[in-house]
């Protein structure tokens, strides 16, 4: 394939006369019925509605599984020698939450003024629909290819994706050329992903009588000193830290910990900051900002000290990016172009799968169906003019990297 690639429109017609609205529709809504809820993480009804079309299809189909509950599935579409091309989506879901917050019922893929609701309508099993549908239209189609097609459809995502992208990422027998990670990006172009750190605070005083607070040194107090100052000033020079494709850095505050008894003054207390890092950062030199900070903030009071470090339970990874000018990246452009969509480049705000393939180097960008910010809510909803629109751009993308003629 040449540096500008260019789809073929006879070729691409006769792609995009496999997709049909109906089809599509119905897969996605009978994807959302079946609960995929993470945790604890069950998979195996979904991975298995998948498995059985693209089997009848002709798709070569296996699953790689190493807890039972969480297969996921790699589905083959082999012609010949080229390149390798995979799509991958996660079948998992978070939880919905309190059900009474929902007004469409979250498991049900109600249809609603050219909606469908449910969790996971969006994140991901949009995306997961995409890909299937999209797969399926190419090899029914009978362009002639070179090369192989994967569909990898996983578990595990919501909850870190080591049962899940991480295995399929580490295979040997799977190289990929180019990699299309789903999520919900509004069927634009990203590039990559924002890192991230967690940052764990504790500040560390000395216990008293409640009624004789000084006689102890409250670290609750401590803290408070230890949030304004971070409010005041590092939050400012984050939102100065930019990127062409990315938001800006960014940090939140999401947990807090602390206190002995209600009548005694606290000697310990702890926050979690959640650090989004764009590319150029490390954990490494975000921890020490915070550290800074912190240790400028308790030094004017005798008795406190602090220890910032990394959280145990997300040590931190750096962003990701694939370069703009790779064949990954401009063929989707193209795609998008050919398709009346948006071809400007951007990045995820969001952590997601592709951070394992890129962490091999396989070029891989994210794209898929779906407004990031209705993840994770109640009545979460995709656009059918949306899920038409990128198993469209899949079935393409695959035609334009593996066509014979690329």
């Amino acid at each position: 394939m040449t540096e500008d690639p260019r789809l073929d429109p006879v070729q691409a017609e006769r792609v995009l006369a496999e997709i049909h609205e109906g089809e599509v529709l119905g897969f996605l809504r009978a994807l959302v019925r079946i609960p995929t809820v993470n945790p604890p993480g069950d998979v195996r009804e979904a991975a298995e509605f998948c498995r059985q079309l693209l089997a009848r299809e002709g798709f070569e189909t296996e699953f790689e599984t190493v807890e039972a509950t969480k297969p996921n599935l790699i589905a083959w579409l082999r012609a010949g020698d080229g390149p390798t091309v995979l799509f991958n989506s996660h079948l998992d879901v978070v939880p919905i939450g309190e059900e009474a917050s929902w007004t469409h019922p979250p498991f049900a893929g109600e249809i609603v003024n050219g909606r469908v609701y449910g969790r996971g309508a969006n994140d991901d099993k949009a995306s997961v629909t995409a890909q299937v549908l999209g797969a399926i239209a190419l090899k029914r189609s009978g362009v002639q290819l070179r090369g192989t097609l994967i569909v990898n459809e996983v578990a595990d995502e919501e909850v870190g994706g080591r049962l899940g992208a991480a295995l399929i990422a580490e295979r040997a027998d799977i190289r990929p050329d180019a990699v299309i990670v789903g999520e919900p990006t509004r069927n634009r172009i990203c590039v990559g992903e924002r890192g991230g750190v967690g940052i764990r605070v504790v500040v560390f005083g000395r216990t008293a009588h409640g009624a004789l607070p000084w006689e102890g040194v409250n670290a609750i107090e401590g803290m408070a000193r230890v949030i304004s100052a971070l409010e005041r000033d590092l939050w400012p020079r984050l939102t100065r830290k930019t990127h062409p494709y990315f938001a800006h850095a960014s940090a939140t505050i999401s947990l807090i910990e602390g206190g002995v008894k209600t009548n005694v003054v606290p000697d310990r207390c702890s926050i979690f900051i959640d650090r989004r890092l764009i590319p150029g950062e490390t954990p490494e030199e975000a921890i020490a900002e915070v550290r800074e900070v912190a240790e400028q903030a308790v030094a004017v009071v005798p008795g406190l000290r602090v220890e910032v470090g990394p959280a145990h339970e997300w040590g931190g990874r750096p962003a990701v990016m694939s370069p703009p000018d790779s064949l990954v990246v401009q063929a989707m452009r193209e795609v998008n172009r050919f398709l009346g969509l948006e071809s400007d480049l951007t990045g995820f705000s969001m952590g997601t799968d592709g951070r394992f393939f890129a962490a091999k180097g396989y070029p891989t960008i994210i794209y898929g169906p779906g407004d990031p910010s209705l993840a994770h809510k109640p009545d979460e909803w995709v656009g059918i003019d949306e899920v038409m629109a990128a198993t469209r751009a899949y079935a393409l993308a695959a035609l334009l990297l593996l066509g014979a003629t690329s």
